[in-house]
């Protein structure tokens, strides 16, 4: 009888194509694991440092637009203590505007320690998106319907027509005045009210002394006698002319400070029209302006804010 050599052969065809398209799923299945732990595992994109309530990686200000929006970022902060930072960058990727805005803000701490009451205002320009995002403490005063009606009303229309300083100074107006309305505490307040309250103490210790004075001084002659009494009296008024002479130097030199720190937060303004002056405007040279030298050592955040995603995003 012979052998049927063909059935074998022809039955195990299907098994063959069977295996190849098992082959062909698990080797598809692993290149796009592969190719989506490439995308997950790209880096994301660094925090700059914060040097400036404007910073502008994108390029999309001119030097006067950038000067005078923090100028007035600079003036606000002065007055009312929080801060409000404007970050204009090319694009978030990979990462969304939301993402980022969050993990920039909660680096950066921006707003005062105690009150937290910060709000970053972040644009992705080739993405054409942006974002208002605000911390705990202002999540009241800016709801993220006002903070959406922001984008939407005030915003978005002038990126549109390409107007992006009048975009972020339109924005930046509504934002401070949202902040200015919750009734926050004052800056001003807050820095003069421990040195006035120095200042008061000496006065009391001094008026204390001078009522006291004549009395003790009687009593210091009845102790030690006439002529060593007298001595140890002009010793004691001595030290309280000195000492009155010290605490008004003091009070001098607090009102003087005061009255310079004061001029110097008006300065941002004038100084940056002086970029490439003798002065290094916001840059750089002798005094070394606001973000270097000795008297501002870099502009940083009060390190206070806590973001947890309060605020709106949009695009144009």
């Amino acid at each position: 009888m012979p052998a049927r050599l063909d059935r074998p052969v022809c039955s195990t065809l299907p098994l063959r194509a069977d295996a190849l398209k098992r082959v062909y799923a698990a080797f598809a299945f692993v290149a796009l694991a592969f190719c989506a732990g490439l995308a997950h595992a790209q880096e994301l994109l660094a925090i700059p440092a914060l040097s400036a309530h404007v910073i502008d990686t994108s390029n999309t200000l001119s030097a006067a637009q950038r000067d005078a929006l923090e100028a007035k970022l600079v003036a606000f902060e002065a007055a009312s203590g929080s801060q409000v930072v404007v970050w204009i960058l090319p694009s978030t990727a990979p990462e969304d505007i939301s993402s980022l805005a969050n993990r920039a803000a909660n680096t950066w701490k921006i707003g005062r320690k105690d009150i937290g009451d910060g709000v970053l205002l972040i644009v992705a320009k080739n993405d054409r998106k942006l974002r208002i995002e605000v911390a705990k403490s202002l999540e009241g005063a800016i709801p993220d319907l006002a903070a959406k009606r922001v984008i939407e009303q005030a915003i978005s229309p002038r990126f549109k027509q390409g107007d992006f300083a009048g975009g972020l100074n339109a924005g930046t107006e509504q934002i401070m005045a949202l902040i200015q309305r919750e009734g926050l505490p004052q800056q001003t307040a807050q820095r003069n009210a421990p040195r006035g309250k120095d200042v008061s103490t000496w006065m009391d210790w001094l008026v204390l002394a001078l009522l006291a004075f004549p009395i003790g001084s009687a009593i210091v002659k009845r102790a030690l006698g006439s002529k060593l009494g007298s001595v140890v009296a002009g010793g004691a008024v001595a030290a309280l002319v000195m000492l009155i002479t010290t605490s008004m130097l003091l009070a001098i030199g607090a009102g003087v400070v005061a009255a310079m720190l004061s001029l110097l937060m008006k300065l941002p303004s004038d100084l940056g029209r002086y970029r490439n002056g003798p002065f290094g405007g916001f840059g750089g040279g002798t005094t070394g302006g606001w973000r270097s030298g000795s008297f501002g050592g870099g502009f940083g955040s009060g390190g206070g804010g806590d973001f947890g995603g309060g605020g709106a995003s949009g695009n144009w």
